[in-house]
């Protein structure tokens, strides 16, 4: 340093007083002058650090942006609501919109402005006013120390019925519908009449067992379904594939298939319809396919097994544990549900 000449602030140390006010590019840092504009700090400067509501700095990196749920971190959460009738529900993946008529057996019922009833699960997966809503079904009040009733009270009242509709009044025995109900296996078809048997009474619908869907040809030939005289069938574990869902192609591919539904649940067996809560269990077992279910259910369980009466008594105390649908699988009550509406649909004016 010359004489006379005064010590430069150090360049990693800039000074308001200097103009450093923009954020530097790459390379040195230099002082303002009438040559080459503003100076540039050695750093960069952050003008448009994200703020909140309030002008605080917000971290978008703070915690760990890797952690389980950051796919969701985005999305808005369903919020529970409840089903009550007259609320106006959108059903987002087939864009019906509808009011709630009621709920029954774990499924709302909407209706459209065109007076169209269609049933969807309770549960999430539905809009409401433009926000994403998870329907729950109403649960009447008590005045008591219980401020509410659990959903098995509800649907054990006895003004519903065991499949959760709303129980009528006493009526004469109606003539039974052309329509009719087949179920595949005798514990699937003794299932049925517990949890919906009032339900069929009330519209007439008579339920048949069916031995085995190699039948189901001939009965569908026989029974020769038309416009009025519709035929439901309730297949034993229906999976794409097997022998059961190639038979009812053929059917519902055939002459009268327009008024055939052939439908199914996804269990191997009936037993697994019923919630293993119900039953006292934590879960059902998993058997291999060489192994006959009922018989490997019975032996990792501890029930007895030896023999056909040993399993019917098994089943018998299934059943018991049974009393109304939610003590059931939602596929089930689903697949029996649309059954029953498929075989009435031609006559529900004549009530």
């Amino acid at each position: 340093m010359g004489p006379g000449q005064r010590p430069f602030p150090p360049r990693w140390a800039p000074d308001a007083a200097d103009g450093l006010t923009a954020a530097a590019p790459q390379g040195s840092p230099r002082r303002a002058c009438h040559r080459h504009g503003p100076a540039t700090p050695p750093y960069p400067v952050l003008r448009d650090f994200p703020t909140d509501r309030q002008g605080r700095a917000v971290n978008r990196y703070q915690g760990d942006v890797l952690a389980a749920g950051w796919q969701q971190a985005h999305k808005k959460k369903s919020v529970e609501t409840l089903a009550e009738p007259g609320l106006v529900v959108e059903e987002p993946s087939t864009g019906y919109v509808g009011a709630v008529v009621r709920c029954e057996n774990g499924l709302v019922l909407l209706e459209d402005r065109r007076g169209k009833v269609r049933s969807f699960p309770l549960g999430p997966g539905f809009w409401v006013e433009g926000q994403p809503v998870s329907l729950v079904a109403p649960v009447r009040r008590r005045t008591g120390a219980d401020a509410m009733t659990t959903r098995s009270e509800a649907t054990a009242d006895a003004t519903r019925t065991a499949s959760g509709s709303r129980r009528t009044d006493p009526a004469p025995a109606k003539v039974a519908l052309p329509s009719r109900i087949y179920v595949e296996g005798r514990h699937d078809a003794e299932l049925v009449e517990k949890v919906w048997g009032d339900d069929l009474r009330h519209v007439g619908v008579v339920v048949e067992y069916l031995g085995g869907i190699d039948d189901l040809p001939g009965i569908v030939a026989e029974f020769a379904p038309e416009q009025g005289r519709r035929l439901g069938v309730l297949v034993d574990h229906l999976v794409p594939g097997s022998k059961e869902s190639r038979i009812a192609d053929q059917v519902t591919g055939g002459e009268h298939g327009e008024f055939v539904l052939i439908t199914g649940h996804p269990f191997i067996d009936i037993w697994q319809a019923v919630k293993p809560s119900s039953v006292g269990i934590p879960a059902w077992p998993d058997v291999p396919h060489r192994e006959d279910w009922k018989t490997g259910t019975c032996r990792r369980l501890g029930w007895p097994y030896g023999n056909q009466t040993a399993i019917a008594g098994v089943w018998q105390a299934i059943l018991a544990k049974v009393h109304s649908w939610s003590d059931l699988e939602r596929p089930l009550l689903t697949e029996v549900e649309r059954l029953i509406d498929f075989v009435t649909q031609d006559h529900l004016d004549t009530d």
